[in-house]
């Protein structure tokens, strides 16, 4: 489901989330294979290059013509901008509520979608002031 701050719905984001996050372990390497989405996603590469078509249809992503996959810079902010709300909402769980590491991780994407900007610049206000580091991975 999308809302007003949220211009894909919780699936393309992550999709465009795991291509960041497959970018970001591969430092130097812009494109990545629609089956490492696929893998990392638990996937059919069928819904991979399904949702590829809208993400390329609403400007976030580019495929060359061997099939590779590069976030545009609107896909690319995008995609940071929900990896790092995962993240916060992740340290948050873990951290000030004490939630298992792997369910901390599972709910953090779930919850990701729902926050809007302005929440989100206040929970990581907070965290910020008790101290709370967001983790990198």
């Amino acid at each position: 489901m999308k809302s007003e701050e949220h211009a894909l719905t919780s699936a393309g984001e992550d999709y465009l989330e795991a291509i960041y996050r497959i970018m970001c372990e591969h430092p130097g390497d812009e494109s990545v294979r629609s089956v490492d989405v696929s893998e990392q996603l638990g996937v059919s590469k069928a819904s991979v290059n399904k949702a590829l078509t809208a993400l390329k249809e609403g400007g976030f992503v580019d495929q060359t013509r061997y099939g590779r996959v590069e976030l545009t810079e609107t896909g690319r902010a995008y995609a940071a901008e929900v990896w790092r709300r995962h993240r916060m909402l992740r340290s948050f769980l873990r951290t000030e509520l004490g939630v298992d590491p792997e369910v901390a991780n599972d709910e953090a994407c779930q919850m990701e979608h729902a926050l809007s900007r302005d929440t989100t610049r206040r929970l990581m206000a907070y965290l910020e002031r008790q101290g709370v580091v967001i983790d990198h991975e």
